[in-house]
């Protein structure tokens, strides 16, 4: 018990994708302008990375490391990932067009979001998640909320400096990249001063 909860806070806080380990840049730059964007996409990422997980661990446990077939990983895992892309935008689709309209683009770079990607070949790659579906289910899920606790922090903090005086030379994506440095600095901070 006490090793799954050092891995959620470490995938949560320490080893974040967003701003420790600079992976799913795009989405948290592009959909954190608002917070019900930033609460919808990061809902998005969190169902897609832990059915990723769970379905890329069973995919690699029981079909590609029997066969011999480790070289495929990453076109079976853009495959999965894909496949859940699709289910979640149909389901936005279906029951929530506004949250669908809103997310835009976005959405369908799911499928390419590093983060996603790399938090499944993570647990198919390393030692500590070889063969342990449950641990890398959790582990994708726990930097899934991870990602989303970075976006919807940006996302706030980018609606209050919109309230704000900046100065001009900093108005517009300058003063979201400062922004996001100074969050990924706070959350550095997680990690200690290392060992």
């Amino acid at each position: 018990m006490r090793e799954y909860l050092l891995m959620i806070i470490g995938a949560v806080l320490v080893n974040n994708f967003v701003l420790s380990r600079i992976l799913g840049i795009c989405p948290f730059l592009g959909v954190s302008k608002r917070l019900e964007t930033a609460l919808g996409m990061g809902g998005a990422v969190i169902f897609v990375m832990t059915l990723a997980g769970l379905v890329t661990s069973l995919c690699n446990k029981f079909l590609l490391v029997p066969m011999h077939l480790e070289y495929m990983r990453t076109i079976l895992f853009i495959l999965v990932i894909a496949a859940l892309v699709q289910i979640v935008e149909v389901l936005l689709q279906r029951f929530s067009v506004t949250l669908y309209k809103a997310l835009g683009i976005y959405l369908p770079l799911i499928t390419t979001n590093c983060a996603v990607l790399g938090s499944a070949i993570i647990c198919a790659t390393e030692d500590a998640f070889k063969g342990a579906i449950l641990k890398s289910t959790v582990f994708c899920c726990a930097s899934a909320v991870g990602f989303a606790l970075a976006l919807v922090l940006f996302a706030s903090v980018r609606e209050r400096l919109e309230l704000s005086r900046i100065p001009r030379s900093f108005q517009g994506p300058s003063i979201a990249l400062v922004t996001a440095g100074i969050l990924a600095l706070a959350f550095s901070g997680f990690a200690g001063l290392g060992s």
